[in-house]
């Protein structure tokens, strides 16, 4: 079904948050000309979304989001639905074929790898079985798996949960107690894992694949984490600066570890990766089936991903690039606050104002 305009309509899943909204804003900013259709678990969130309705669901872990969503998309008729949170992306696939019973189109991976990425442990096991050159992590099922882990990963380790993002449960400690502590805190025993403690420099690869070829990717270094100085492992999720980047050996990287957990990629990756002392970018994680919360970032630079996507999935149309990796130059900063627009600036202008503010 369509908007009475003749316009395809959309669902988004979250909207009103920032992941979201982002999407939101790269559909706005495009040549599409969709009727949005926002959802969200949060009441108050749907007054900040930029949609042409507002429907409120149960959260996507709940009992009931399954049978709530079907028998709202039974009503509202999407053409295509799009989430931008790890476990709604889970839900929905789980769901998939009802959903697409319904005549409402998807762009997401395998159902198997949507599963093996929202866990981040089990992602870790696909690379490691793949060959993919990953930190050593430990599974915590017990405080004998604390101690082996304090024993084989170095004096300080990371601790975080393996799903969730914003860096949940994320710990970096050279402390036993304080670590034993910290998982019986959030009842982790079994969801937790420790891994060798990396730096602190990371970089995101964002990729949208169709049936195992890519269609386009582009690198993002983080210069800084928004509000890290507020959390006991300065890493919050809130990316503070974001600067395009392009590497040969991170493309290569991201490449590996998507193929590490999907022979055939088929919709959007983004590997996270963080450098160790030795230099080399480390895949951590893959953000599966969604865009990481800056994307927006891209389109403003002039890589509108979400339109692509969409015009993929919903009318079968491909794009045209002259780069399908890196197509965007290096040295554009996203530079991003709490209730503020963000500023696109090139690192040299970025520069310049530092050094002149400083004097």
């Amino acid at each position: 079904m369509t908007a009475a305009n003749g316009a395809p309509r959309i669902y988004v899943g979250g909207a009103g948050g920032a992941p979201s909204n982002n999407f939101i804003k790269c559909l706005r900013d495009s040549r599409r000309h969709d009727y949005l259709i926002g959802a969200s678990s949060s009441f108050a969130d749907l007054f900040l979304a930029d949609v042409d309705e507002k429907h409120v669901v149960p959260l996507a872990t709940h009992n009931d989001y399954s049978s709530h969503m079907m028998k709202l998309l039974s009503r509202v008729r999407p053409d295509f639905v799009h989430v931008q949170h790890d476990f709604e992306v889970r839900a929905i696939s789980r769901m998939r074929d009802e959903v697409e019973a319904l005549g409402v189109k998807l762009y997401l991976p395998a159902a198997t790898t949507i599963e093996d990425c929202v866990d981040k442990y089990k992602t870790y096991a696909c690379w490691k079985a793949a060959g993919v050159r990953v930190p050593a992590t430990i599974l915590l099922r017990t405080p004998a798996d604390l101690t082996k882990a304090f024993d084989q990963l170095g004096q300080t380790i990371w601790i975080r949960a393996c799903e969730g993002g914003g860096g949940t449960g994320a710990l970096p400690t050279d402390n036993f107690e304080f670590a034993r502590m910290w998982i019986d805190r959030f009842d982790g025993w079994g969801t937790f894992s420790a891994s060798e403690l990396l730096t602190r420099r990371s970089v995101t690869w964002l990729s949208l694949w169709y049936q195992g070829e890519l269609v386009v990717a582009q690198g993002r270094r983080r210069r800084d984490w928004g509000f890290g100085n507020r959390t006991l492992s300065g890493v919050t999720g809130v990316t503070a600066v974001g600067e395009t980047c392009s590497d040969p050996t991170v493309d290569r990287v991201a490449q590996d570890a998507i193929f590490g957990v999907d022979a055939n990629p088929h919709g959007v990756f983004a590997v996270d990766m963080t450098y160790g002392n030795d230099g080399w970018p480390y895949p951590t994680e893959i953000n599966i089936g969604r865009f990481f919360t800056t994307h927006y970032f891209f389109c403003k630079a002039g890589l509108n991903l979400p339109e692509i996507y969409c015009d993929i999935a919903i009318d079968g149309k491909f794009p045209t690039l002259e780069r399908r990796i890196n197509p965007l130059p290096d040295g554009l900063l996203w530079v991003r606050g709490m209730d503020v627009e963000p500023v696109l600036v090139t690192r040299e202008a970025f520069a310049d104002a530092q050094s002149a503010w400083q004097q």
